[in-house]
């Protein structure tokens, strides 16, 4: 126990720590930091940035949430059951986790490319004729979150068919027997015994959500405009580009804190305190 909560305090608690003491610096990246106090943070309501990039960063995470949740939970259970060509069609499917973030990015960027990329062909047929998705700032948002979606989609349903796979069939059986149908015992019987693993998996979404930087830095630069600048993607041009590390640095306690607390109100909202196994012989 105590080298592992070493291990955290030096890698996770400690650099943690050292960004919020530069969230008080003036600091160009060379050099000492020089402190400014109050500085960094007193400018941050006032950055139309900021408030932008943090509005537009709630909503794609609550669209990462919304989509991904169901998605993966419906397949993550299909993918539990015994269908012929199960397996082959569940290891294509996988796929996209063998894949880097910037790998996955450069491929959906060409394919939107509407010069070159299959965007051209497809955008005539849902109402894009020059097959500009990207550069249309109504649609720019959506499009990222379909990229994630097709990333990060695998990776739960992972988790929903490990955790599907461990119900008790005999539950099923005694659901079959009182005549129940698919969706009754979908919704009565698969979803409560799932109700541990929809929240760490929607946990994950949401703190991985608010961290989304690769997929929108490669594929959209934060365009068109300001359509897609995310908070995470400010934080960077911030520090890599304005090098004003001390303000990128607070933006950067600011994601934490979010982050952070959405997590903590996922598991509120979800009463996952007062959560107890439904098998029999299980605390």
């Amino acid at each position: 126990m105590a080298p592992a909560l070493l291990f955290f305090g030096i890698f996770g608690i400690g650099p943690v720590l050292g960004v919020f003491g530069l969230s008080f610096t003036d600091w160009r990246g060379l050099g000492d930091p020089v402190w400014t106090g109050l500085d960094n943070w007193r400018a941050l309501p006032q950055d139309q940035a900021v408030t932008g990039g943090l509005r537009l960063s709630l909503i794609l995470t609550a669209l990462c949430w919304a989509t991904q949740t169901p998605m993966a939970l419906i397949f993550g259970v299909w993918a539990a059951g015994r269908q012929r060509f199960r397996a082959v069609v569940g290891a294509v499917y996988f796929m996209p986790l063998l894949l880097s973030g910037a790998a996955i990015a450069l491929l959906w960027g060409a394919l939107l490319d509407p010069n070159f990329g299959l965007a051209a062909d497809i955008g005539p047929f849902v109402g894009v004729p020059d097959g500009n998705f990207l550069g249309d700032r109504n649609l720019a948002l959506y499009v990222i979150v379909a990229v994630i979606l097709w990333q990060w989609m695998p990776f739960h349903m992972l988790l929903y068919q490990a955790a599907a796979r461990q119900i008790p069939r005999s539950l099923y059986e005694a659901a079959m027997i009182d005549g129940a149908g698919r969706a009754q015992m979908f919704f009565r019987i698969t979803v409560p015994q799932l109700k541990h693993t929809i929240v760490a998996s929607s946990v994950l979404i949401v703190v991985g959500a608010m961290t989304f930087f690769e997929t929108v830095f490669l594929i959209t630069g934060g365009g068109p405009g300001t359509a897609t600048r995310i908070l995470p993607l400010h934080m960077y041009i911030q520090a890599f580009r304005a090098f004003e590390m001390g303000y990128a640095s607070a933006i950067a306690v600011v994601l934490v804190v979010l982050g952070f607390g959405l997590a903590l109100v996922t598991i509120w909202v979800s009463g996952y305190s007062r959560m107890t196994s439904q098998r029999e012989g299980a605390s």
